[in-house]
C-alpha cells in the first residue's frame, strides 16, 4: 500500500509539474498575443503623430477683399490659397502652411491696422502683398521692423523701394515691374508705336494713378511728344453708387479742346469707366491708354455705355496665365476664370516664392526669409517668370504687355 501510494503520490506530483509547465506556456503565448495586439495600434499612433510632427506657419495676403476694389483682391487671393492648399497637399515638405485673409480695402488708413495686427500673429511669417502701393507704404512702418517679407504682385509705385522715402522697406519684394519700368514702356508704346506727338495725360488723384502717369510724361516728354497733364482725383473711390458720368464732363471737354491724338489715364478701372463715358459724350475720339489698375473686365461692365470701352489699351507688367494645370485648378478654387482674374498668377508666384524660400532654411524664422529672398543665388522658376530678387526688392528684369477691349472683352495683345 505504501508502495501503491507513492507511486501514485509521485505520478500526481509529475502531472501537477507538466500541467503547470503547460499552463505557463498558455499563459505566455496568450500574454504575448495581447502585447502583438497591442503593437499595432501603438505603432499606428506613433507614424500619425509623426505625421502630424510637423510645425505649422501662416503665410498671410493683404489686400482688397471689400469695397470697390475687391475684385482685384479676390483674383490675388485665390492664387495665394491655392499655392498654399498644394503645397500642403504635395507632402514634401518638413511643415506644413496656414493661410490668414487681411483685408486692408486697398486704402492706406485702414492698412496700418491690418498690419499691426498681422505682426501680432506670432505664427504668421510672411505675407503676399499688400496689393496696392498707398496701402503698402503705409503698412512698412510695421511689418519691416518686425522683419516681416513682404511679396507684392502688383504694387507697382518706384519709391517702395526707395529706402530714403521708405526707411521701413527692408522687407519689401515685388514679382512685377515697377513703375519706373511700366511708365516708360507706355510712353514709348505711345509715341514710337502708335505715332501719338500730341498727349493728354490724366490721373485720378490716387498715389498710384499719380505715379505711373508721372512716368509717361516725364518720357513722352523725353520722346518729342507734347504732353499736357492733369489730375482728376477719383470721385467714386470705386464705391459704387458714389459717382457719374456728369461729374467728368468738364474734365472730358478740356481733354477734347486741347486736340490731343493720344490720352492716357494712370488709375483705377472704376473711375476711368465713368471718365469714357464723359469722353464719348464730350466727342473725343483719340487713341485711349491705361495702366494694370485699369485691367478688369469690371472696367466694361462700369462704363456707360459699355461700346465706350472698346479699343482702350491697357498696359501690366502682368501676363494672361497660359499654366493650363493652374488655370483649371484655379477656376475649380475660384469659380471664376483665372484668364480674366489680373494678378491672379503673380500672386500665386509670390506665395510659392515664399514657400521655397522656406523649404530651404534649416530653422524657418521672419527674418531668415527675408534673408533668402535677397541672397544672390536664390531664384525661383514660376508659373509668370523666373523670379529672382534685387538688393532692393526689385524683380530682376520683367516685361510690360499691352491689351485691348475688343468688343467687350479685354484681349492680350503681347509685349509692348
Amino acid at each position: 500500500m505504501l508502495a501503491g501510494a507513492t507511486l501514485k503520490s509521485a505520478y500526481y506530483s509529475q502531472l501537477g509539474r507538466t500541467m503547470k509547465i503547460r499552463l505557463n506556456k498558455t499563459m505566455v503565448a496568450v500574454a504575448t498575443s495581447a502585447l502583438l495586439l497591442v503593437s499595432v495600434p501603438v505603432a499606428g499612433i506613433t507614424a500619425a503623430a509623426n505625421a502630424t510632427a510637423k510645425p505649422t506657419y501662416t503665410i498671410g495676403y493683404q489686400g482688397p477683399l471689400s469695397g470697390g476694389n475687391a475684385q482685384l483682391g479676390l483674383n490675388m487671393e485665390y492664387g495665394v490659397q491655392l499655392a498654399i492648399q498644394q503645397a500642403n497637399a504635395s507632402g514634401k515638405y518638413k511643415f506644413k502652411l496656414r493661410f490668414q485673409t487681411l483685408d486692408d480695402q486697398g486704402d492706406p488708413s485702414v492698412a496700418p491696422g491690418v498690419a499691426q495686427g498681422a505682426v501680432a500673429n506670432t505664427n504668421l511669417v510672411a505675407i503676399v502683398g499688400p496689393s496696392f502701393s498707398g496701402a503698402t507704404a503705409a503698412s512698412m512702418p510695421y511689418y519691416g521692423p518686425a522683419n516681416i517679407a513682404m511679396v507684392s504682385a502688383s504694387a507697382t509705385r518706384t519709391s517702395l523701394t526707395d529706402s530714403t522715402a521708405n526707411p521701413n522697406n527692408n522687407t519689401f519684394f515685388r514679382v512685377v515691374a515697377d513703375d519706373s519700368v511700366q511708365g516708360p514702356a507706355d510712353a514709348k508704346y505711345l509715341v514710337t508705336t502708335k505715332k501719338i506727338k500730341k498727349l493728354y495725360v490724366v490721373d485720378d488723384g490716387s498715389s498710384y494713378g499719380q505715379g505711373v502717369a508721372s512716368q509717361v510724361s516725364t518720357s513722352a516728354i523725353a520722346l518729342g511728344a507734347t504732353v499736357t497733364t492733369a489730375s482728376v482725383p477719383g470721385t467714386t473711390q470705386c464705391q459704387a453708387g458714389t459717382g457719374s458720368t456728369s461729374e467728368y464732363s468738364a474734365a472730358a471737354t478740356t481733354v477734347v479742346g486741347s486736340h490731343a491724338t493720344g490720352l492716357f489715364y494712370g488709375g483705377y478701372y472704376c473711375d476711368l469707366g465713368l471718365f469714357l463715358g464723359a469722353l464719348k459724350t464730350a466727342g473725343y475720339h483719340g487713341l485711349i491708354m491705361s495702366d494694370d489698375g485699369a485691367l478688369s473686365n469690371s472696367l466694361i461692365s462700369g462704363t456707360t455705355p459699355r461700346s465706350a470701352a472698346n479699343n482702350v489699351l491697357i498696359s501690366c507688367a502682368c501676363a494672361t496665365s497660359t499654366n493650363a494645370a493652374f488655370n483649371v485648378a484655379y477656376d475649380n478654387l475660384a469659380g471664376f476664370p483665372a484668364t480674366n482674374a489680373t494678378y491672379a498668377a503673380e500672386a500665386y508666384d509670390a506665395a510659392n516664392v515664399i514657400i521655397k524660400a522656406m523649404s530651404q532654411l534649416t530653422t524657418i524664422s521672419r527674418g531668415g526669409i527675408v534673408a533668402k529672398l535677397k541672397s544672390s543665388g536664390f531664384s525661383f522658376k514660376g508659373i509668370t517668370k523666373t523670379i529672382k530678387f534685387q538688393h532692393n526688392g526689385n524683380i530682376s528684369g520683367s516685361a510690360i504687355y499691352v491689351s485691348k477691349v475688343v468688343n467687350g472683352v479685354i484681349k492680350q495683345l503681347g509685349l509692348e
